[in-house]
């Protein structure tokens, strides 16, 4: 399919979904269940309210949610303390699964949930959004409910820049503007398609979710879309738009680091696909540098980007969701 054709007829506005109680009739005639992951490290300023919403709207009065579940990295703060006073349930993702090894980022938390809940959906919601609304899930549930050919959802939305203690209304996806849009654009162009490549919002069905290898740190999002597209192609994709999110945003040198991780996933895939050919293993150090009283220093980071096998691989898993039998 065309990117243009597929922009036209895969790109939803939440409105389009605003109808919940149909919603939830048509999940129960399709049998589906769906289940809400919030990855968690150091959010107590905004975990509380993010419960409290999506929990009371979507949960107690519409049945559209099915579970509610933070996944946490280690949190210092009072993040899971305030998560379980709120009604939801609370995982340590280095409790779970310690038979694979324990490691840490956000792409971990959502690898090890679909190990941890239910859901023949699983809706991912980042939580340090100011703005929270149940728009954030049923805009990307609704897609997957009204067209059981779409297997993934992502959001997109304007993202403010907080500008001298305002907001710019114009800013916002600096790294996939800068990074992501111009690789999409030279290797996988019917990708470009996609508004927001790096949006922390969005929904999957387990069936795809579980055959594809998750990144545990940066990469996550990237790897998702490549991977899902190279096994389903551009069909298998929607994207709704959200309207608004309003969050922290990072400085320009933590986005570089952001940049230099999701960029060895991007090439790892590349050497999959036969689309380039490396001589030698990619350096894992990012090298930045700082300056105090006018001498400059070096700082140097790992980013490894380990990847976690597709879930379906896990054993633990097999045996959980009794896939003994069946073949990957």
């Amino acid at each position: 399919m065309k990117s243009d054709q597929w922009l036209a007829e895969r790109t939803f506005h939440h409105s389009n979904f605003w109808d919940i109680k149909w919603l939830v009739e048509e999940k129960k005639k399709q049998g589906l269940s769906i289940s809400l992951c919030l990855p968690t490290l150091n959010e107590e300023s905004t975990i509380g309210k993010t419960i409290i919403i999506l929990k009371s709207e979507l949960h107690d009065r519409y049945p559209l949610l099915d579970e509610i579940a933070v996944i946490d990295s280690g949190s210092t703060d009072k993040t899971c303390s305030i998560a379980k006073s709120f009604g939801a349930d609370v995982y340590d993702a280095s409790e779970h699964l310690t038979e694979e090894g324990v490691r840490s980022g956000k792409g971990e938390n959502l690898w090890k949930a679909l190990y941890l809940l239910k859901g023949d959906i699983i809706v991912y919601v980042d939580t340090d959004i100011k703005n929270i609304h149940p728009r954030f899930v049923y805009g990307l549930v609704g897609p997957l409910i009204q067209a059981p050919e779409v297997h993934y959802v992502k959001a997109f939305y304007d993202r403010p820049i907080a500008f001298s203690g305002s907001l710019r209304p114009t800013g916002g996806g600096r790294v996939t503007e800068i990074l992501i849009r111009p690789l999409f654009s030279l290797f996988f162009p019917e990708l470009t398609a996609i508004l927001q490549p790096l949006s922390g919002e969005y929904a999957g069905r387990r069936s795809i979710l579980e055959k594809i290898a998750f990144p545990v740190g940066y990469g996550v999002e990237t790897a998702m879309l490549i991977d899902i597209y190279e096994q389903l192609g551009l069909y298998a994709f929607a994207q709704t738009d959200l309207d608004r999110r309003v969050h922290r945003n990072q400085e320009t040198i933590a986005l570089g680091r952001m940049a230099f991780g999701v960029l060895r996933t991007f090439m790892s895939r590349l050497k999959r696909e036969q689309l380039v050919e490396l001589k030698n293993a990619l350096p894992s150090i990012m090298r930045q540098y700082q300056v105090d009283d006018g001498v400059y220093r070096q700082v140097e980071y790992e980013i490894e980007e380990f990847e976690r096998q597709p879930m379906i691989d896990v054993e633990a898993y097999r045996r959980k969701f009794d896939l003994q039998t069946q073949t990957t």
